[in-house]
Formats: structure tokens, sequence, C-alpha cells
């Protein structure tokens, strides 16, 4: 009898190493687009290549600023050294970054395997839920998206505490005990979406565990035996965990609120919440089982939803959860519903931060309750039905197999900004921002005509959109059209104290770039007073802009223009320049000898402008030389340099 058991123990650790195999393998085919994939426009700038704690790379004073400081809104101390890693290793080579996600989502489905093999004892049905979570279209936004690595990371560190949980509840001690609290501290250093942790694992003491006592002990209890305990002895043993994810959450809100993160229940009514809420429960089930059209941003409904949508929703959330009451003998189905419901809470719309109304990326912990249901009740349904059990195998390789081209499919969309934005707009409906995100991409590519016909869109759907106002106004600055960039700039402005939930954050804030823009259309048709103006405004909001600098410095001091003179002016901010750039920057130091000159300060001037001319020459910038030199001309002659 002995050696049968320890034949099945080799058995079932060779069918394990299968399984793990099979894993790896499947998801690297179905992940395989992503080489091709670079950064997107949205949020990975603000994330990594445009974030100077990320591109300043790893030093005492960036792991400080890591832990002390918000990352975009967000503290996730943990997910923005991975992000500096990423940078010290790769550089801004996508690639590199792109193939780190892949690799820690491929980690998180092997250990979400051996949790739910080493607490269930259902080595297929693990397996499954498993596979699915790592092969599932929903997950892509979570995988390619560069700026997400903070879900992955979560999910990384959810299941490592969920890991170091299973050896506290099998055998409690305070050794284990203060593990567990160690990496469930690391875990909400990832992201502010796992303070439901804690109510996850009481929901693992119902099931699989069954520490919950139901009045007298439960001897039928087949996971623990003396480990069972009252329902408030454990929701106490939780306290602890359960404080912290109340700092997070306190963090959090105060991070977001302090840039406007945060929607007022002005600006989202409390109904359009709650119906939202309804609604995105079903659509995230409709997801999961039907993924199609997968969007990187379902943009929220502008006037509410429809009511006839909210009430069929909020019926079958009804229906599915008397169903969950009615099958609650199977303790599963009860864990899997209310884990799936729970984990949702903070990104279900409640609490509105953000412009979307529901997003794939928040499924990635939420959808192991529902998979658990399925695999769970797949393996009853054929545990005695022989037969059966060669249909489910079937089935199951066939939906595996459809998953991986689905999501093959998928990450492709990720390509590039143009191929996101473009496949979001064939899914989704009025969607201003991704209209908005949409042109942007299409004006860095130079497509000036289609940009303009996105931005026009954008705002025609949300017309106090500023930043398609700003981004249409730099299309007409590019095709020459400097009115119409003017009056767009001045329209951003207007916008700017102007909060809403329905457009993009950076509308709520006067932004300096605004300035920057209209200045600079202010100057291709020659008021210059005006131009000056709006620079020199920018410059109070971001004074450390070198280029608006240069250009300032270079109005003031190099335009034929008498009546905006202003040398000593001039002198300052080109200075300023030369400080931020250490003196070798070769166009700011031409500026900065034209200031000199205008300032009468010839010998510097000459000076100065040598020595722009040598890094000019040094670094390749023939043009630059060619125009420095016959600058110097004026300075040897006792004259200021004017540009006609």
């Amino acid at each position: 009898m002995g050696g049968v058991i320890v034949t099945l123990g080799h058995q079932q650790k060779h069918i394990s190493v299968f399984i793990y195999v099979g894993i790896v393998v499947a998801t690297l085919v179905a992940y395989e687009p992503i080489r091709h994939n670079g950064f997107v426009t949205y949020d990975d700038g603000k994330y990594i290549y445009e974030n100077p704690m990320i591109t300043g790379g790893i030093s005492l004073q960036s792991l400080g600023e890591a832990f002390t400081k918000p990352h975009f809104f967000m503290w996730h101390p943990l997910t923005t050294l991975s992000h500096m890693l990423d940078y010290q290793l790769f550089g801004l080579n996508p690639s590199g970054h792109h193939l780190v996600s892949v690799l820690l989502h491929i980690a998180n489905a092997l250990l979400l395997f051996w949790v739910l093999n080493s607490i269930t004892g259902s080595l297929w049905a693990s397996a499954f839920v498993a596979a699915v979570f790592a092969l599932h279209p929903l997950q892509v936004e979570s995988v390619a998206w560069a700026a997400e690595r903070k879900t992955e990371l979560s999910g990384l560190f959810w299941l490592l505490t969920t890991a170091a949980y299973i050896r506290y509840a099998r055998k409690p001690g305070f050794g284990r005990y203060m593990l567990l609290l160690f990496v469930f501290g690391l875990c909400i250093m990832t992201k502010p979406v796992v303070v439901t942790l804690p109510f996850a694992l009481l929901l693992l003491d119902y099931w699989p565990f069954e520490r919950i006592r139901w009045g007298q002990k439960d001897k039928t209890a087949v996971r623990t035996t003396s480990n069972q305990k009252s329902a408030g002895w454990l929701i106490a043993e939780k306290i602890p965990l359960l404080a912290m994810s109340a700092i997070l959450a306190v963090i959090t809100l105060i991070a977001q609120q302090s840039v406007g993160t945060v929607q007022t229940l002005k600006n989202v009514p409390l109904d359009y919440r709650v119906a939202n809420m309804f609604v995105s429960y079903i659509r995230y089930i409709g997801k999961m089982l039907w993924p199609s059209q997968l969007a990187v941003l379902y943009p929220h409904p502008q006037s509410g939803l429809p009511k006839t949508i909210t009430l069929i929703c909020v019926l079958l959330f009804i229906l599915i959860s008397f169903g969950v009451y009615a099958g609650r003998r199977r303790r599963y189905i009860v864990m899997g519903w209310l884990w799936y419901i729970g984990t949702l809470v903070p990104v279900i719309g409640l609490v509105q931060s953000g412009a979307q109304a529901m997003a794939n990326r928040y499924m990635y912990i939420p959808m192991l309750g529902l998979l658990i249901i399925i695999a769970c009740a797949a393996k009853d349904l054929v545990a005695s039905r022989g037969r059966m059990k060669i249909v489910a195998t079937i089935l199951a390789a066939v939906l595996l197999s459809a998953l991986v081209i689905l999501t093959h499919i998928q990450v492709g969309h990720w390509q590039n900004s143009i191929t996101l934005y473009e496949y979001t707009l064939k899914v989704t409906k009025n969607n201003a921002l991704v209209e908005n995100n949409y042109g942007s991409a299409l004006l860095g590519a130079g497509r000036l005509d289609e940009a303009s016909l996105h931005l026009n869109k954008a705002l025609s759907i949300i017309p106090e959109l500023g930043e398609a106002e700003a981004n249409l106004g730099k299309v007409y600055l590019k095709q020459g059209k400097f009115n119409e960039a003017i009056s767009c700039f001045k329209r951003v402005l207007e916008l700017g104290a102007i909060t809403h939930f329905k457009y993009a954050l950076q509308t709520n804030k006067i932004s300096a770039d605004a300035h920057v823009n209209l200045g600079s259309a202010y100057i291709q048709v020659g008021k210059y007073d005006l131009a000056i103006q709006n620079l020199t405004r920018a410059i109070e909001l971001k004074p450390d802009n070198i280029e608006v600098l240069n250009k300032l410095a270079w109005l003031l001091a190099a335009v034929d223009d008498a009546s905006i003179h202003n040398a000593q002016k001039a002198v300052e901010f080109a200075q300023r320049g030369c400080e931020l750039t250490s003196y070798k920057d070769p166009m700011l130091l031409d500026t900065l000898a034209v200031a000199y000159a205008a300032a009468g300060r010839f010998d510097e001037a000459k000076a100065t402008a040598e020595k722009a001319l040598n890094i000019a020459k040094e670094t390749g910038r023939e043009n630059l030389v060619v125009g420095i030199q016959e600058r110097i001309k004026f300075y040897e002659a006792g004259q200021p340099y004017r540009q006609k």
C-alpha cells in the first residue's frame, strides 16, 4: 500500500512538472509579439521614459525618493524600484521592459498553480485556473502595458502573501505570523488595490481551509484539525493586516486628491457610480467568458447609463447572488463569488479615480474567484462520470488553444500608440480621451490632417477637453495656421480651472505648456510682447524649462524690435539655462553670447561664442557652427547681433 502511495506521489510530481513547463511554453507563445512592441503614449511616458525619478537611474537619492514621494500620484515604492532597475538594465529599450513583464506574469501563473494545488489538492482544477489566468486576453493589458507593472507586482506579492498565510494557517506561530506581516508589508508597496487582501484571506478561512468554527468544532474539516477558530477570532487575527491596508488607503487618497484624480460627487453623482458598479460587475463577467472588444479605456457614460441596461444588470447580479446562496453547500461557489465582488470593490467606481468606466487590468486578481468556481464545478461534474473526463479534457484543450490565439492577437494591438488607439476606437464609441490620444500620436507621426480630424472629433464629444484643444493648437502650429493655434491655446488656459470627470485630468490645472505654445504662436505672427508675456508665465510655472529660457533670452536680445529689448533679462535667462546644462549646450552658449553682446559685453560674447563653436564642431552640429561663426564677426566689430 505504501508503495502505491509513493508511486502516486511520484506521478503527481511528474505531472506537476509537465504542467509548469506547459504554462511557461504556452504563455511565451501567446506573448511572442510583445518583442516587437514599443512604449505607448498612454501613461508610459509619465511612468517611465519621461519620468526623472526613473531615468535618473538608481542612486541613494532615487531610492529615498521612491519611498518618500508618490510616483505619478501613487505611492508604490517597489513598483518604482522595478522601473528603475529596468532602466538601469535596458535603458529606454522597450523590449527589455516588456520581457520582464512577461516573466513576471509567468511567475505569477506558476505561483498561482502551486498555491491552489497546495490548498485544494485538486491538481487538474488548479492547473486549469493557472493556465487560464496566464493565457486569458483580459490579462494582456496588465502585461503589454509597461506602465501597468504595478498590477503584475501586486499580483506577485498577493500570491506570496497567500503562500505565507498557507504556512501560518496550517501551523500558527509567532514567527510565521511575522513573516506574513512582512510579506504583506511588501505587497502594499506595489499597488493600492491590495487593500482587499485581508478580506481574501478570510475567504480562504471559509474555503478551502475551513478554519471557521460554526458553533461546535467541525470535525469534518479536511484541511485543518485543531486550527478551527470562531469567526470573531479570525477577524481579530487579521486586524494588523487591516490596519496596514487602512494606512495604505489613506496614503493613496491623499496622493490622488493632491492632483485631483479622485472625482467629487458633484462631478460623478452617486447614482452614476452605483449604476456603473452593477453594470461593470456584469460586463467583467461577460468579458471573461467572451473576451472580445477589449479596449485600453472604456469611456465613462457622459449622461449616465441607460435605465434599461442598469436594471437588467442589477437583476442579473441579484439572480447570480441568489444562485450562489442556493449552492452554498459547495463552499467554493460562495468563496469564489465573494472573492470576485470583494476584490473589485476598490476599483468598481464607488470611489471614482480617473475617467474610465471599467478597465481590463482590474480583473487580474478578481478573475480568480470566477475561475475557481468554474474549475471546481467542472471537477464535481465529471467526478462520477468517467466519459465526461475525456470531454472535459478536450474542451479544456480547445479553450486554452483559443485563448493562446486571442491573446497573441491582442498583444499585437499594443505594438505602438497608433495601433493601440486605432483598435480601441474600433471597439468603443464616443471615446473622447482615446480620440485625443490618437490625434496626439498622429501629430507625432506627422500625419497632421488625420490628427486634426480626430482631435476635432474629441472636442465634438467633450468640448471642455483641454488636452485635445492643446493638441489641436499644436497641429495648427505645424500647419502654419498661427491665428487658429492662438485661439486654441487661449481656450486651453480658459479651461484650466474647470473640473470635469469626463476628460483628461491634465486639463484641471493651467498648463505651462499652453503658455509656451501660445508664446511660440505669437512669435510667428510678430506679437513679441505677448510672446514674452506668455513665455515668462511659463517660466514662473516651470522655472527649469531650458527650452523656454533659451527662447526668452533670444527674444529679448536678438529680435530686431527695440520695444522688447532687455539685455539684462536676456543675460539672466541665458545664464540660468547654461547653469542647468553645465555650460555644455552649444545652443544655450550661443544665446548667452548674443545676450552679452546686446548688453555691450563684447569680449565675454566672443569668448562664450568660441566655446559654443568648439562644442558644436565636436558634436557635428554644422548648421549651428555656421551661425555662430557669422555672429562672432558682429562681436569682433563691437556690434550686437540682430535677427532679421
